[in-house]
């Protein structure tokens, strides 16, 4: 909304303030300041002149003239002047030599055309009154020559843009941002809404409502005898530029001023082009309507109209027909002003993607009391500035309607607030706002969602927080203008909003009673930090895939990652699928970084994967929304949604340990892509299984299944995969060689609850050492575990220290050395009781994987 300060001054007594400090009054007040700009403040030196004479210039391919121009001094300008649309005697705006018009453009005497010329006569494009102009301003005859024309017209202004809210649809008007300013300056209003219009008897034209949904009041007034070729007043003209509005003709001016002016949408009906009575109702199907842009537009049944006998003439509140519209003949005028469903007209804009300035203001809410008021103020600037005769008469339809009232605590605004107010203030801020405030409760009081016991106007529970008194209350009845006014809380925002958002505390709310973060929250932090520290770095991927993710990870056909749920509107048609893994990101996110020289790369990332079951339906209901959904229609809906686990995945290519000075460093490997498998148990607090696998896409020789025990079965339970990737896969998504990975599911890992502190025994500990001989393709981790098992529970720690294979231990064989660390609580232990339990821990190794003990 544009608002010229000029007018804004118009209906209120604004102090001698410049603009900005009405922009920053308005914005405390919650009208958001887009821009200021000003208008003709760099323009100087033009002043009004008469013509006395003028001589035409021949020999020029355009008409040119050599003006004598009266300017107010001794003697007259002679000025050389391109325009023919004025003669002798006229009144005109002049810039003297040294004038500066908009832009910057300086006016000096010069030569031109042979002649003269000493100043400029000028347009109302050149004065920045219009964007293009066909000659010359002309100045009332009875214009006092030598006046200052920027004084005069008034082209010096300010102009203020405001963002505004789709709640205050008010402010879309001179008369709401004036209330709003009168308010902020503490000055009088003058309101030009209230006006009382003449009572007349009669009907202008034939009307009626057919749909009371669709609008609840309609007025029509007539005048007639209207000269077409009437112009808009510069005045009326200059405020719309400077408003937004392009002026088109009289008529069409006159209703876009009165909108501008009081927030009521008009429209003008060629009278000779109507057929019988209008009717506002709803679209009949099939029907359809060319509008004003000369479109034919079929309607939809919601769509509001204005029809007569001959079927649809306008859609209400939105644009006009193009049959009934005024043309440059139309003497004989009907003005329409109504006051439509706010919904009803939004659905239709947007519905037709046809925004206009009646619709953006109708579907905010206008106020219902304008329409018998804005409709005689254009039948009178119709009759002032157009020369045309009121008709008697004028057509009113409406519905009864009663007015909303809301039956609050006087102290409400100040519990919401934080900071008390007064009840005599709580008054006079709702009272500047409009409203009408009465001491105590009424009964039937209507809005809400329900009404308590008491007569206040409830929304859910704010009845019982409320804790009304019965000496305390007031009931409000909010101004027609303010339509959002529905609910306690809308009283107490006006009164916190006038009194000033700066004065209310700063506090921070009290945390609620709890227990802290979930076990399932603290592990995924847990494994953050694990993973962290050990050298990976966070990243965070789009959770959409496509079918080349899924082929270049060499999925073989009929594998439950294959099995995807689809995005309705995705944001690329190359990635239309959620994610079933969490590789492809992270893979994607590896090539990246290479690609610009970051070859050595250790990733990780922790979030969902959306894995829908094998039975679920292909899309969820549809829901109404006129009733809670029934039991079986929530269980459609969570039929239809994707189990959701919690993953935690890495990749890994090039050096994992830098080198440098201090040597050689070392490459990543898919041990590297297992220890962080590990580094995720030991922060979730239990023991990760490990043992060969085939699952793409890793490397079939080098795969590691990863599993836990149920806590319930002790049965090993498949979380995740880890090792080297198949080199298909290194090709297929142009990754380093040698590329290693490791994806867990973090929601399979049985959660250990609060840390228990553990015990720390003060004897010392006894350390054992076996090198075992066992079959080359023995798993590491069998040979661990039997070892464990057979120790029993004086084993307190196990570490493979060495690995060696070479004609010692003989071809086909490894030597796999282990240290024992062995430790009791009550004692210190002997070296008997040591033995025997490397002994037990040897023999159950040998009896389960056949190894050897080395060098026996």
């Amino acid at each position: 909304m544009k608002v010229p300060l000029s007018w804004l001054r118009e209906y209120v007594d604004l102090p001698a303030v410049t603009a900005h400090e009405v922009a920053d009054k308005l914005t405390a007040a919650g009208l958001k300041l887009e821009s200021i700009t000003a208008h003709g403040h760099e323009i100087k030196n033009v002043v009004v002149g008469r013509v006395l004479a003028i001589e035409e210039l021949d020999g020029f391919k355009k008409p040119i003239r050599h003006c004598r121009v009266e300017v107010g001094e001794a003697a007259p300008r002679e000025i050389v002047c391109g325009a023919v649309n004025f003669a002798e005697g006229a009144v005109v705006p002049v810039a003297l030599p040294g004038a500066v018009l908009p832009g910057g453009f300086e006016i000096a005497s010069r030569k031109t055309y042979g002649r003269l010329s000493d100043g400029m006569i000028c347009s109302e494009a050149e004065l920045g009154i219009a964007e293009s102009s066909p000659g010359i301003l002309l100045l009332p005859p009875d214009t006092p020559i030598g006046a200052d024309v920027v004084e005069l017209l008034g082209l010096r202004d300010d102009v203020l843009e405001l963002e505004i809210t789709p709640d205050r649809g008010y402010a879309l008007s001179i008369r709401g941002v004036a209330r709003e300013a009168a308010t902020a300056f503490g000055v009088p209003f003058h309101d030009p809404g209230v006006v009382e219009p003449p009572a007349v008897p009669g009907e202008s034209w034939p009307a009626s409502i057919a749909d009371p949904t669709a609008c609840d009041r309609f007025v029509l007034r007539s005048v007639s005898g209207f000269d077409p070729a009437a112009e808009s007043p510069l005045w009326m003209r200059l405020r719309l530029m400077r408003a937004g509005m392009r002026p088109v003709s009289l008529a069409v001016d006159v209703t876009n001023y009165i909108m501008l002016e009081l927030g009521q949408p008009l429209h003008a009906f060629d009278r000779s082009r109507l057929s019988g009575g209008i009717v506002v109702r709803r679209a009949l199907a099939g029907e359809t309507l060319e509008t004003l842009d000369h479109v034919v537009r079929k309607l939809h049944e919601d769509d509001i109209l204005i029809t007569d006998d001959s079927g649809p003439i306008s859609m209400a509140g939105t644009m006009g027909g193009l049959h009934t519209e005024i043309s440059g003949t139309s003497s004989d005028i009907v003005i329409e002003a109504a006051h439509f469903s706010a919904t009803g007209i939004a659905r239709e804009s947007r519905r037709h993607n046809l925004v206009s300035e009646a619709s953006k203001r109708f579907e905010r809410g206008v106020d219902r009391e304008l329409p018998l008021i804005a409709s005689w103020r254009a039948v009178q600037l119709l009759v002032e500035l157009g020369g045309a005769t009121a008709e008697p008469g004028v057509t009113h339809a409406q519905v009864e309607a009663a007015p909303l009232t809301i039956t609050i605590p006087a102290g409400h605004p100040g519990r919401v607030a934080g900071l008390p107010y007064t009840r005599e203030t709580v008054i006079r801020r709702l009272e500047q706002v409009g409203c009408t405030v009465a001491d105590g409760a009424v009964a039937g009081v209507r809005g809400g969602q329900g009404v308590a016991a008491t007569g206040v106007v409830s929304s859910g529970d704010l009845a019982d927080k409320l804790a009304v008194q019965g000496d305390d209350l007031i009931t409000v009845t909010p101004p027609t203008w303010r339509p959002d006014m529905t609910d306690p809380n809308d009283l107490a925002e006006e009164v916190i909003r006038l009194e000033g958002y700066e004065h209310l505390p700063s506090v921070l709310p009290a945390a609620p009673a709890g227990a802290g973060l979930t076990e399932a929250q603290r592990l995924r932090r847990r494994a953050g930090r694990a993973l962290a520290a050990s050298g990976y770095v966070e990243v965070l991927s789009y959770p959409f895939i496509g079918e080349r993710d899924l082929d270049g990870l060499q999925l073989p056909e009929g594998d439950a990652r294959r099995r995807v749920s689809r995005l309705v509107n995705p944001l690329s048609e190359d990635e239309p699928f959620m994610r079933t893994t969490l590789l492809p990101g992270l893979l994607k996110t590896l090539v990246r970084n290479a690609g610009r020289g970051f070859g050595d790369v250790a990733l990780f990332e922790i979030g969902l994967v959306y894995r829908p079951e094998a039975d679920a339906p292909a899309s969820a209901p549809v829901l109404a929304v006129d009733r809670r959904p029934a039991p079986e229609e929530l269980a459609e809906i969570e039929k239809a949604l994707p189990r959701q686990p919690l993953r935690a995945a890495v990749v890994l290519a090039g050096e994992f340990e830098r080198s440098g000075w201090w040597g050689a460093g070392r490459q990543a490997s898919w041990a590297d892509a297992v220890e962080a498998a590990r580094t995720l148990a030991r922060a979730a607090g239990v023991e990760l299984g490990i043992s060969a696998d085939q699952h793409e896409p890793w490397h079939p020789g080098r795969c590691a299944l990863l599993t836990v025990a149920d806590p319930v079965t002790g049965e090993p339970v498949t979380v995740g995969h880890a090792g080297e990737l198949h080199p298909r896969v290194a090709e297929a998504y142009g990754l380093p060689p040698r590329t290693a990975a490791m994806e867990l599911e973090l929601s399979a890992l049985p959660l250990s609850g609060p840390v228990q502190t553990p015990v720390v025994s003060a004897y010392p500990v006894a350390t054992q050492d076996v090198a075992l001989i066992v079959p080359a393709d023995t798993p590491v981790a069998k040979v661990e575990a039997a070892l464990r098992e057979g120790a029993g529970d004086l084993l307190e720690a196990i570490r493979l220290f060495d690995v060696y294979t070479g004609e010692q231990v003989g071809e086909g064989n490894k030597s796999l050395a282990y240290s024992l660390r062995f430790r009791a609580g009550d004692r210190t232990l002997t070296v008997e009781e040591t033995t025997a339990a490397r002994d037990a821990a040897v023999a159950l190794a040998a009896e389960r994987t056949g190894a050897q003990l080395r060098g026996a």
